[in-house]
């Protein structure tokens, strides 16, 4: 009798391929004109991982974060964002290797629309083409 194989990677299915250049605890900047300018991480839902392994993140990924700097009444809030740029260099599958200058981030609802009007910078094609009502308002798309 022949035993199925086990999926190695489960529900991180999607993302498979991408370094993850952010974790739990990381500050990450605000890219659009939501009222927010910096967040930290606090999950990343549908990860799962080893007992005591903090979650990794990737571009192209949704998180739980709370603000850290914005205004008085986004504070201190528990939001949801997609990462669009990381600093940590990841492979394409063309080849090519492709790292940003920072880590940023655009905050959406639960349901994945995007909270503000426009997204400033650049942001990856993997983010883009994950959450296309995000790659509508990006200018420039990597």
């Amino acid at each position: 009798m022949v035993m199925p194989k086990k999926k190695k990677y489960g529900a991180v299915l999607s993302r498979f391929g991408i370094n993850t250049g952010l974790q739990v605890g990381s500050y990450v900047r605000v890219t659009d004109n939501s009222g927010a300018k910096e967040i930290m991480i606090i999950n990343v839902p549908q990860v799962k991982t080893r007992l005591r392994r903090l979650p990794e993140a990737g571009v192209g990924d949704l998180v739980v974060a709370t603000v850290k700097k914005g205004t008085p009444q986004l504070r201190k809030q528990v939001v949801y964002a997609i990462i669009v740029r990381q600093r940590r260099p990841y492979r394409r599958p063309d080849g090519t290797w492709v790292t940003f200058e920072d880590n940023a981030a655009i905050l959406v609802n639960p349901d994945g629309t995007p909270r503000g009007s426009e997204i400033r910078g650049p942001i990856a094609r993997e983010a883009a083409d994950r959450w296309p009502r995000v790659a509508k308002l990006a200018t420039i798309i990597i």
